[in-house]
């Protein structure tokens, strides 16, 4: 990689191995490039004072604030001292408290009417707002006059910060690098900077971490966004252009094939949305270059429908199809569907097959060496028109005929190696549908699926039912979680079925606990004092056993969890299928595609411990048939708390693109770019998806058109360098994971 090396320089040769340390295990920053991008969340005026009214509980936060009394008492019959410090800022107060020993420093430091930055976790004491021996900074009252002056009217950053790194001590480092802004390699086309009014990459840096007006803070973000977006936009630009040069075997429909027989089987006709995407795909699937197309769809939108279809149209045109689906469970639902669905013209083949059948072959990698052998077989043959499967289908040993489509199911449990594992296995480039249920904002799907081409099936068919969502906060009102047991026995009488969804398997915590070794059992204790509040999530073993012998007793209940045989999980959600079994108590493994209409009930368990897309997912598991659907979150989180305020939006609303805008706006940038699982941070630290549509359409604009005429950046050496920097081995996957 050519990235200038002085922004490439490790943190600890500049700042010492302490704060490197600190910084990198805390924040992720580990060179000077890091840190000099590492901005301001907010920035103080010296006065202006932050707002104390607003503060929020249990977070560690800096203010800048005047001192208004300061009192030093005594407790513990004299034997010990408390210094507390009353803050003001005209629109509420603060306390600080100090004890012991380290009283003196700070009385004598923070006189009334003396100013200063303090940092801090605020907690509630006697009802009062405090933080317990903050640290803090002196704003200036010892100083001579000529130094007060110099701080009037300055902007402090207040830098994202961690325990044992407060803001200021950021600043500080931040001083320490920034001189090495000069040297930071523009990746903005000048063309492009020009004519938009842009200063250098240096120059916003500056503004950004030292600004002197306002105005210089809004010149550097808009510059930063654009690095961002530019850049981002050029490497899937890039990713386009290096498909659309690839061939494909162009896959038409055929008059009185495979498809048209399916279609004059369905019991139903297609919506205009299906109608309108399915002639989006076959547009794509009759080009000779491959088709890249995400298809996202409200749950239950009749997205396997569409991708059945394109699927029979490839065999029709001589091609095979595969459907990679992220877990067992979902490829043999997806196997039993498909095959449900095309009655006799899935038996290719066999005795009773349709004429134009074709053989349909699940693969997973638990199938016993016979069946595998078979269905191998049945693909290199080409006896088998489509198959199903999850990652086995990647393994060097499966081999196709001509494989002519790739669909893939649930695009973010899948990374590009695998997408591309597969698409090598034609003899040219295979088309490409990829569909989410997942609902994605548009420039989010601009941002994370941009090398894709996007349709959306935001139509629900003829004969769905409306599902009801109700909140059951248990903790506050345990008789309405008896009504909720109640309900699921009611539609259980009614020759229905429930879910119940719960966020653990439980057993193996267990197991673990007990192969602790003693120290670490104790550090674990003492945690589980200070969490008390905190309880472990509920388990689907527990809740089954307590349900079986209590509030449903009577009725016919089996668990699902990822933990058991493929066989017997298959042989539960046949039962449950069968309408066998009454109440499946089962973990997320039910998220998607699995499909029984008798199905109207969901309880979810410690609901507030799913995120928003996930409860919308569960959801439009019940709700298939002609039934009305029910669905209940159960939670213990108190009524005023965020984790409430997302489950009433849950319940208020079955838009999932309304739930997916709500989803991201409470949660960092990070987690849409698949980075939020590992608390790294996400490559966007300015750009704010939502927000910054125009920045990000405008900068897809100006990044097809530099790739469009130079697709090597043979011209832009500092764009490739930017390129390299962002494409390193964890940012390429989030580009094609999402």
């Amino acid at each position: 990689m050519d990235r200038v090396s002085a922004l490439d320089e490790p943190l600890k040769k500049t700042l010492g191995p302490a704060t490197a340390k600190v910084m990198a295990e805390h924040l992720d920053l580990h060179t000077v490039g890091d840190l000099l991008h590492h901005y301001p969340r907010r920035y103080e005026e010296r006065g202006q004072l932050t707002k104390l009214a607003e503060l929020p509980l249990d977070e560690d936060v800096t203010v800048v604030a005047q001192v208004a009394d300061s009192r030093v008492l005594t407790f513990n019959h004299g034997r010990g001292q408390r210094l507390e410090i009353t803050l003001t800022d005209g629109s509420g107060r603060l306390q600080l408290v100090f004890f012991g020993r380290g009283i003196h420093k700070p009385h004598k430091e923070l006189p009334p009417g003396s100013r200063g930055m303090f940092a801090g976790k605020v907690s509630v004491f006697n009802r009062k707002l405090q933080l317990a021996h903050p640290t803090y900074v002196p704003l200036g009252t010892d100083s001579g006059e000529d130094a007060v002056d110099a701080f009037a009217g300055k902007l402090i950053p207040i830098y994202p910060a961690c325990k044992g790194l407060e803001s200021w001590k950021i600043t500080k480092a931040v001083d320490a690098v920034l001189p090495r802004a000069a040297e930071a390699v523009d990746p903005l086309p000048p063309a492009l900077r020009a004519g938009r009014g842009f200063g250098s990459l240096p120059e916003a840096l500056l503004k950004v971490h030292r600004p002197e007006t306002r105005a210089d803070i809004e010149d550097a973000r808009q510059r930063l966004k654009w690095d961002e977006a530019f850049v981002l936009q050029v490497a899937l630009a890039r990713r386009r252009h290096a498909d659309a040069q690839l061939p494909a075997v162009p896959r038409r429909p055929v008059a009185g094939g495979l498809l048209d027989a399916f279609d004059a089987k369905l019991p139903f006709t297609l919506t205009d949305g299906q109608q309108k995407v399915t002639a989006e795909i076959f547009a794509d699937l009759a080009t000779e270059h491959p088709m890249h197309r995400l298809l996202q769809g409200e749950v239950g939108s009749g997205k396997t429908l569409v991708a059945l279809r394109a699927m029979l149209a490839v065999v029709d045109a001589g091609g095979q199809a595969a459907m990679l689906a992220p877990t067992e469970v979902l490829a043999q639902q997806h196997h039993r569907s498909v095959t449900e669905m095309m009655g006799e013209l899935a038996q290719g083949g066999m005795l009773g097959g349709a004429e134009h059948a074709t053989k349909v072959v699940l693969l997973t990698g638990s199938m016993g060496a016979a069946a595998r052998r078979r269905a191998l077989l049945d693909l290199v043959t080409g006896e088998a028109g489509i198959v199903i499967g999850t990652h086995a289908l990647i393994e060097d040993k499966v081999q196709f005929h001509d494989l002519g489509l790739v669909v893939v199911d649930e695009q973010h449990r899948f990374g590009v190696e695998q997408r591309d594992a597969l698409r090598s296995k034609g003899k040219q480039p295979p088309h490409l549908l990829v569909m989410t249920a997942t609902p994605i904002p548009r420039t989010v799907a601009m941002t994370v699926f941009g090398d894709l081409e996007t349709s959306v099936l935001d139509q629900l068919p003829a004969g769905r039912s409306p599902i009801a969502s109700h909140v059951v906060p248990a903790q506050d009102k345990p008789h309405f979680l008896a009504r909720a047991w109640e309900r699921v026995r009611e539609e259980v009488e009614k020759g229905h079925q429930a879910y119940v969804v719960c966020p653990r398997i439980g057993d193996d915590e267990d197991e673990k606990a007990k192969k602790k070794p003693a120290a670490e059992a104790k550090a674990t204790e003492a945690k589980a004092a200070e969490d008390a509040e905190k309880r472990p999530p509920l388990a689907v073993v527990e809740v089954a056993e307590q349900l079986t012998g209590g509030p449903l007793q009577g009725l016919r209940i089996e668990v699902l969890h990822g933990r058991m045989q493929p066989d017997d999980k298959d042989a539960v959600m046949r039962r449950f299928g069968a309408g066998e079994v009454d109440v499946l108590v089962a973990t997320t493994v039910i998220e998607v595609g699995v499909n029984v209409p008798n199905a109207t009930a969901m309880v979810i368990m410690d609901a507030d411990r799913f995120g928003v897309s996930q409860l919308h997912q569960l959801r439009g598991r019940v709700g298939r048939g002609s039934a009305p659907g029910l669905c209940l979150l159960v939670t213990d989180a108190p009524e005023a708390s965020p984790a409430r305020a997302r489950l009433g939006a849950v319940a208020a609303t079955l838009d999932g693109f309304e739930l997916s805008r709500i989803d991201l706006e409470q949660r960092r940038e990070g987690d849409v770019l698949g980075q939020a699982q590992s608390g790294v941070r996400s490559s966007l630290r300015m750009l704010a998806v939502i927000e910054d549509e125009e920045v990000i359409a405008a900068a897809r604009e100006e990044a097809v058109a530099v790739v469009g005429e130079d697709p090597g950046l043979a011209g832009y050496p500092e764009l490739r360098t930017a390129l390299d920097a962002l494409l390193d081995t964890e940012r390429e996957q989030y580009l094609d994971k999402g």
